[in-house]
């Protein structure tokens, strides 16, 4: 369902320079119907309770979603969030946590992702779904 000729470098290079970088965002995997990712939970990431923080999830979520969802729209084609919501179900503290995006619907004009964010335990800490355009890229 992925352009093949995408690679985890390749995802991983376009993070240089972005928010995803300072947070340690990397993409770990690309699966037949999903795109996974993992996110240090420390001082980068903490609220000021000493938990993961939920915008700092919500970044993740969006980062995944986001680039699977734009892999699957045709050349001159791009994608944009319109709407992200998240539930943050478990606190975490430390360690990493990874994020799993699937799709719920791969259309024309809108895609609509499902992001499962889980602790090293395999415990859900966060369910988001994140619906993009898909928009004709400019220039």
């Amino acid at each position: 369902m992925f352009r093949p000729d995408i690679t985890l470098d390749t995802l991983n290079q376009w993070s240089e320079g972005t928010l995803m970088q300072p947070l340690g965002i990397r993409f770990t995997e690309i699966g037949p119907d999903y795109v996974r990712g993992t996110m240090p939970v420390d001082a980068r990431t903490h609220q000021p309770y000493g938990l993961l923080h939920g915008g700092a999830s919500v970044a993740l979520a969006e980062t995944l979603g986001s680039t699977a969802a734009g892999l699957c729209v045709e050349e001159g084609q791009g994608v944009v969030g319109i709407e992200i919501n998240a539930n943050h179900l478990r606190g975490v503290r430390e360690g990493i946590v990874t994020g799993t995006a699937r799709p719920l619907h791969v259309g024309r004009s809108t895609q609509v992702w499902e992001i499962r964010i889980e602790d090293e335990a395999g415990q859900l800490v966060c369910i988001s779904r994140l619906t993009l355009a898909v928009i004709r890229k400019r220039g």
